[in-house]
């Protein structure tokens, strides 16, 4: 088996040493062609030219900026190349992706459990979203965000190129600032959906094709705890962003069971093969923690069976 190995050298939980580790582990079972990415949308590049250049399966290290940056490239293999499989390998502050597949969130215990997969021929096949729009056709792997969450991310990675590191504590932080400043009050999102009624006000969306939606920590965020890889796409929206209201959603989302279908101050919808978000005015819009900046409208759609990952 030939293996290109996608390293992020800016991932935030890995050391050149333990890079270096990991690397050698794979290359043991693997003939290993390592290519480390130097600018933005450099591993979508990586990923896209995979299988023209021999590789039977791609492997990453980075976070989930990483991941949906090697899933993009996989997408766009050529139509008469067999795509490459795909074994993403934790390097990030939230990694959700890899630990929403049930994997190790630690980069040497994810290496490990990567390896009996490919020895073991293990795999699995994954739904994806994929957003289309006037100026965009991309995919996510499990979420995508119109409004407070896409500010938060704009927000951090601001601070990041001021010299930030990423952390769990850092998305809280700014989360709660925007949030008690007011600025997130903002009912202008519109969201329709086959065989539902339109509805309008609300103040931020999320639609997700997994759970969790992110994680604070080691606890696992769930406004949507019925999505699936397996299924359509999921939606959360709240109607409103009352302190009240916005306390016990919180509360909900960090329990065990998650948000359940119906309530007050939020709309859910499930297992969706199409949808739209609308604005009427730009708002900030994000997909897999990644800031796109604003948008007033984007389409959605679930991509069943896209990916065959090794897990």
């Amino acid at each position: 088996m030939r293996a290109l190995f996608i390293v992020n050298p800016q991932a935030t939980t890995t050391t050149p040493r333990s890079r270096d580790v990991i690397v050698g582990a794979i290359a043991r079972d693997v003939e290993l062609h390592v290519a480390q990415t130097e600018y933005r949308d450099h591993a979508r590049e990586l990923a896209r030219d995979a299988a023209g250049e021999g590789f039977d399966t791609v492997i990453s290290l980075g976070g989930d900026g990483t991941v949906n940056e090697v899933v993009n490239g996989l997408l766009r293999t050529p139509e008469e190349l067999p795509r490459p499989s795909y074994a993403a390998i934790p390097g990030g502050s939230a990694n959700v992706f890899v630990r929403a597949l049930g994997m190790p969130a630690d980069p040497v215990e994810a290496t490990g459990a990567v390896l009996e997969a490919l020895r073991s021929g293990a795999s699995r096949t994954v739904g994806l979203g994929r957003i289309s729009g006037p100026s965009d056709d991309r995919y996510f792997t499990f979420c995508a965000g119109f409004g407070w969450d896409a500010e938060v991310v704009q927000e951090v990675e601001r601070l990041r190129r001021r010299g930030r590191r990423a952390s769990p504590a850092l998305y809280i932080n700014v989360a709660l600032r925007m949030f008690m400043s007011g600025r997130i009050k903002n009912p202008s999102l519109r969201l329709e959906a086959p065989g539902h009624d339109p509805v309008s006000g609300l103040h931020f969306a999320l639609v997700t094709n997994t759970t969790p939606w992110t994680y604070a920590g080691s606890v696992p965020v769930q406004p949507t705890p019925r999505s699936r890889f397996s299924l359509g796409l999921d939606v959360f929206g709240m109607t409103t962003m009352s302190t009240p209201a916005t306390a016990v959603l919180l509360r909900r989302m960090l329990s065990h069971q998650g948000v359940p279908p119906e309530g007050r101050g939020y709309i859910s919808r499930h297992d969706m093969s199409s949808l739209t978000i609308s604005a009427k005015r730009p708002r900030a819009f994000q997909i897999d923690g990644e800031y796109l900046g604003e948008r007033n409208r984007i389409d959605f759609h679930s991509v069943p069976k896209a990916l065959r990952i090794i897990v």
